[in-house]
């Protein structure tokens, strides 16, 4: 240990914050989990996050990789281990005006993206949090107010730097390291650490954005009527409901319909987002044309002592009218999770299934539960939880890993069918053999 140190010490540029440290009380945590690590090493430099990734191999110490932090699983620490904490790589940058690529730090955020092309008149298709970080939404997927337009986070992706298990820095894109270039679109942080991305982005207008809301008493019917319009809804209509919102009342809270419209054209909007307004009693209608990067919304940290726990599958078109019909009697329910559910298909269905390693390209749709409140509380209503999800089993399927709270074996399987694993399991073992990239929804070498 003290010799896998002294080299840290005379390799790493950055800062290295240890308990006790100044800042070892920030530095400790993420947005949704706390924890003790050894060490945090915060990198200035692509060469910084090599010498990290070699000190905690060296030392046999567990890794922990830190984006935005908001991954639910907690894996933006650890205890006792080394985070490498990628806040000071976020740059951004037009690197091609004319093919729109730009490069973006693995531990930029999306707000800090969508600021940055704005005055480029450019976007890329991500989440809807400002402050989540690039790296961890891109690796498993990106669902945000582009994905039926311009799909997933990943499909966007041409070109990624990476640090591997070794720290050898290497370039992952269709023409070098193509295998690699496969598995870092979708399959999470197992392969390295990404401290670039390069995008292919497009350009962008204002967007018509806002939510409609009807009386919870007509969630049912709003809700089949709201999937039934999106299978020929334009794709540059996005949507997502919300309903059973625990904070607004929850089996009395109203359905909101969540709507972005790509394009600055009123009468095109209107067209798009009025068959929505018919779909019941319309009690709430604030959709306005505004800036697409005033549309992403600020993360919010959960006050200490509050546990939210998230759990998320896809539904295929066959499986979607009795899904939804669980669901409307789940929030009519007492004590129902929170309930989301996001129309996909569009540009994400029309990527080849086998392009990238993330695996559910013909879902239409992928729902999400959270509980929140106090640790107890939350364990309290894990039976009723169960129940429901038991319930949903025989007509849902995988998993979408940024909305997971928990990394089992079932979760994981869930994530990565069998073949999508076993290449990826084949791949780990030529990248990272002994595993040094465990914190995430683990593949293990094969």
């Amino acid at each position: 240990m003290s010799a896998a140190l002294e080299g840290l010490r005379r390799e790493f540029g950055g800062d290295i914050v240890e308990p006790g440290g100044a800042d070892y009380e920030s530095a400790r945590r993420s947005v949704l989990a706390s924890g003790s690590p050894a060490y945090v090493l915060r990198p200035k430099a692509v060469g910084d996050v090599a010498a990290g990734v070699r000190f905690a191999a060296a030392a046999g110490l567990a890794l922990a990789v830190r984006g935005g932090g908001h991954g639910f699983a907690g894996f933006a620490t650890n205890d006792g281990g080394v985070v490498i904490d990628l806040g000071a790589l976020a740059d951004v940058e037009v690197l091609d005006g004319e093919r729109h690529i730009v490069r973006i730090g693995g531990g930029a955020s999306w707000g800090r993206v969508a600021d940055a092309l704005a005055p480029h008149d450019l976007a890329i298709s991500s989440g809807d949090t400002r402050s989540v970080g690039v790296g961890g939404l891109t690796l498993t997927g990106g669902m945000g107010w582009k994905v039926r337009k311009y799909g997933l986070a990943l499909d966007s992706v041409v070109a990624a730097e990476v640090v591997t298990a070794s720290g050898a820095v290497v370039r992952a894109s269709a023409e070098e390291n193509p295998e690699l270039f496969w598995a870092i679109r979708g399959g999470g942080g197992n392969f390295g650490i990404v401290t670039a991305f390069e995008f292919a982005a497009h350009k962008t207008t204002d967007v018509y954005f806002g939510k409609v809301a009807f009386p919870a008493a007509e969630a049912a019917a709003v809700l089949q009527g709201w999937a039934d319009y999106l299978r020929t809804a334009p794709e540059a209509l996005t949507s997502i409901v919300n309903f059973a919102n625990p904070f607004l009342g929850g089996p009395e809270a109203p359905v909101e319909i969540q709507v972005a419209f790509d394009g600055d054209d009123p009468e095109a909007a209107a067209r798009a987002i009025d068959p929505i307004r018919a779909l019941g009693t319309v009690i709430g209608d604030d959709v306005t044309r505004q800036p697409y990067a005033d549309v992403l919304v600020e993360g919010l940290t959960p006050p200490p002592g509050i546990r939210l726990e998230t759990r998320a599958a896809f539904v295929d078109k066959e499986s979607v009218a009795e899904v939804l019909r669980i669901l409307a009697e789940v929030g009519a329910s007492p004590r129902s999770p929170l309930i989301s559910v996001r129309a996909i298909g569009g540009a994400v269905s029309r990527v080849p299934a086998d392009a990238t390693a993330y695996a559910h390209r013909q879902a239409e749709l992928m729902f999400v539960t959270t509980a929140a409140g106090p640790e107890a509380i939350v364990e309290a209503g894990r039976p009723a939880l169960d129940a429901i999800w038991a319930r949903l089993a025989p007509h849902v399927g995988g998993a979408y890993a940024n909305f997971l709270a928990s990394a089992t074996e079932q979760d994981v399987a869930a994530v990565y069918p069998p073949a999508t694993y076993n290449r990826l399991a084949a791949l780990k073992r030529q990248y990272d053999p002994e595993n040094l990239f465990a914190g995430n929804h683990n593949v293990r070498p094969q």
